[in-house]
């Protein structure tokens, strides 16, 4: 067996057929002995692989998220360590350093404040204290969110899909178990499986903390680069922080890469959060259900939608037109004040709604300012609101 020992693509193998015996029912612990029996250690990138090449070949994604409790128990302690010259988890306020903290965070809930009274269910200050904890941990959600919504976009778009559709799948369990959890405890619902529930639960976050910083974090400083680290770090107050305070990460100017040829196409936007061809940017503004007008500094149009569902008719030559001149002298003033008032910095928005036929009309006014609070134009909106005031119950399903 040792000629086999160092080829990829058998160690490839038999972490498959490891997976595929542990669906097909053996314990957890005949399927460790031979894996130990087999190897020495274990990249994370090849366990990576091994869930990716199953899911293409047709187990189903929630299939292999079932067994990831199981075969991350398995691959704990065979997980090769990573050394870097410089380990970014270790450099404050980078991303791969705040999650490991909040991973800490985690693990300090559960000890301190879960843990010490899960035996004492039957006293009523325990059962509190063990609520307070729940409470606590139930933030792991801000953490989750993060994994999700600026780490797993990177895997995606490396060719890396396998491990964050498993690993999301199990996150939202993990959060509906802590919640069922903590709602039992709120409401004094304490039966004989409370007990067993919390273990299993807290089992899962830590199996969860190990194959983010076994697999996931490894595979993802393999292929980040320093921008995109940064952009993910310069996001992540959009979500939250587990922890008080978290240090601004500064990346060193050399790092810095160029920006992205795709940036500087001809026909492209780019803006902060995302690059537009203009004809994306177009056909994307033109379908919103609602109209929207944007008027500069200079009080001139400077653009307007054209939904197929315009309430108020405005032809291409209104642009450069100064506002005062596209209404009616009855209602001019009223516009003007408007304008005055965001100017002044007298308000941020204006709302008004009137009738239309069968329609209802919200219009709204909202001074559009930058970063450091300088005017730079009017932006109305207008949509008819009859339909979403006819709403009523619960829309849930997919309509056929």
């Amino acid at each position: 067996m040792s000629e086999h020992i160092n080829n990829r693509e058998y160690r490839k193998e038999i972490i498959k057929q490891i997976i595929k015996e542990l669906h097909d029912g053996k314990s957890v612990d005949e399927v460790k002995s031979r894996f130990e029996e087999a190897f020495k250690g274990v990249s994370a990138v090849e366990i990576t692989e091994a869930e990716q090449a199953l899911i293409k070949e047709g187990l189903p994604i929630t299939e292999v998220q079932r067994l990831c409790d199981v075969h991350s128990a398995v691959f704990k302690g065979s997980i090769e360590e990573i050394h870097r010259e410089s380990d970014p988890t270790k450099i404050p306020g980078h991303p791969a350093n705040v999650l490991f903290l909040e991973n800490r965070e985690i693990e300090k809930i559960i000890e301190n404040k879960i843990k010490p009274y899960i035996d004492n269910l039957s006293d009523k200050e325990s059962v509190e204290k063990l609520k307070d904890g729940f409470e606590q941990l139930l933030k792991i959600d801000i953490h989750y969110s993060k994994k999700e919504n600026l780490l797993f976009p990177y895997m995606e778009k490396y060719g890396i899909t396998a491990p964050p559709k498993v690993m999301w799948g199990v996150d939202d369990e993990i959060r509906a178990d802590l919640k069922s959890i903590y709602s039992d405890l709120s409401s004094g619902h304490l039966n004989d499986e409370i007990k067993k529930r919390i273990e299993e639960a807290l089992t899962r976050v830590n199996e969860m903390i190990f194959k983010e910083e076994n697999i996931m974090i490894p595979m993802l400083l393999d292929v980040m680069s320093q921008d995109e680290w940064k952009t993910a770090a310069d996001n992540s107050s959009e979500i939250g922080h587990m922890l008080r305070w978290v240090p601004e990460w500064k990346p060193d100017e050399e790092a810095k890469e160029e920006i992205k040829e795709e940036m500087s196409e001809p026909g492209t936007i780019t803006l902060p959060s995302g690059i537009f061809k203009v004809n994306e940017l177009t056909h994307m503004l033109n379908t919103l259900p609602f109209d929207i007008t944007f008027v500069g500094s200079d009080d001139t149009v400077k653009y307007f939608s054209e939904s197929s569902e315009r309430i108020f008719p405005r032809p291409r030559t209104i642009i450069g037109r100064n506002i005062s001149n596209c209404h009616p002298p009855a209602s001019v003033h009223i516009v003007e004040e408007i304008v005055d008032d965001f100017k002044s910095g007298k308000k941020e928005h204006e709302d008004f709604w009137i009738k239309m036929k069968d329609k209802y009309i919200h219009i709204r006014y909202y001074a559009v300012r930058d970063e450091k609070g300088k005017y730079l134009g009017v932006l109305e909106v207008s949509q008819d609101i009859k339909p979403i005031q006819e709403i009523t119950g619960e829309k849930r399903l997919v309509t056929e």
